[in-house]
């Protein structure tokens, strides 16, 4: 099983150091979640809370992601990193293609694109790209990602992005690694078409059951049944090993955790609490605690 330690709602400054210590006791990655800005008037409702507000106060920061990603590479070796998630549709499909590229280029090959529809219509106002078509903009930027990626002289010819001949470098020497986040029934039906894995959210494990067999069939109906696949989700429970052999059963292949907010709660509502308030060095430490209980013991 593959453990992936999320940076969402901490503070910048704790990323890189954050980083070496997952590179050092064993966490297979990182993920970073996104968001351009916090608007004053916000009018549209956060989907994952009872009641549309969203988690996290409005100075909580979000640092760029591939900003982000190319210091934290730069002093590791090992971790791997990925976004839960990158509201792509939210920028124009070059500044995407060449941030993601640069970085897996610069990582040599550790960077994985986690993709989401997004929700905050205010985002998409502010840069200019169409709220109305974000999802379908989204299926159609997966493939066009992959043109741009190939190197040499590429070309795309779509409803949405139309472009090329042209040449964008540098080029990854691997493909990036395409995930679709979100449980919704579009995002289950881009993952199986056109993802290279989903991230899901954080469930009840009986309630990860359901929404990683919604996942399962869909992958089966698109005829992809028996290909290589992520799924990554979170739980709420504790990783001990009846609950990672349960997950895995399930077909789930990553965990989302958070190493130094550990307990058995039912929501996320003291997540972004305890990534801002939680002091760096109490976080490297129980990152190293928690692999040492967690991830030892699977051998």
């Amino acid at each position: 099983m593959k453990f992936w330690a999320s940076t969402s709602f901490s503070p910048p400054e704790h990323y890189v150091p954050l980083a070496k210590a997952a590179d050092d006791a064993g966490i297979h990655g990182i993920l970073c979640s996104d968001h351009i800005f916090y608007p004053r008037d916000l009018t549209t409702p956060y989907p994952y809370s009872p009641d549309g507000s969203p988690i996290w106060p409005p100075d909580t920061a979000w640092p760029d992601n591939w900003v982000a990603i190319g210091a934290m590479a730069a002093v590791t070796e090992r971790v791997e990193f990925g976004n839960a998630v990158y509201i792509a549709p939210a920028r124009d499909l070059f500044t995407v293609a060449k941030a993601v590229g640069t970085a897996a280029v610069l990582s040599e090959n550790r960077v994985n694109l986690g993709v989401g529809a997004g929700w905050m219509r205010e985002e998409f106002a502010q840069t200019g790209q169409d709220y109305t078509n974000r999802g379908k903009r989204l299926d159609e930027m997966i493939p066009a990602l992959r043109a741009l990626w190939k190197g040499g002289w590429t070309e795309h010819h779509g409803e949405y992005y139309d472009f090329g001949p042209l040449m964008m470098e540098p080029a990854p020497s691997k493909q990036v690694p395409i995930w679709v986040g979100g449980h919704s029934k579009a995002a289950i039906r881009r993952a199986a078409t056109f993802g290279d894995g989903w991230i899901g959210n954080a469930y009840p494990v009986d309630e990860a059951e359901v929404r990683v067999a919604e996942m399962r069939e869909a992958l089966h109906h698109a005829g992809r049944a028996d290909e290589q696949f992520e799924i990554i989700i979170g739980l709420y429970a504790l990783p001990t090993p009846d609950v990672v052999e349960r997950a895995a059963e399930m077909g789930v292949t990553g965990l989302l955790c958070v190493p130094w907010f550990t307990d058995d709660r039912d929501d996320d509502s003291g997540v972004a609490g305890a990534q801002r308030g939680t002091e760096l060095q109490r976080k490297i430490d129980l990152t190293y605690a928690f692999a040492e209980r967690y991830i030892s013991p699977l051998g």
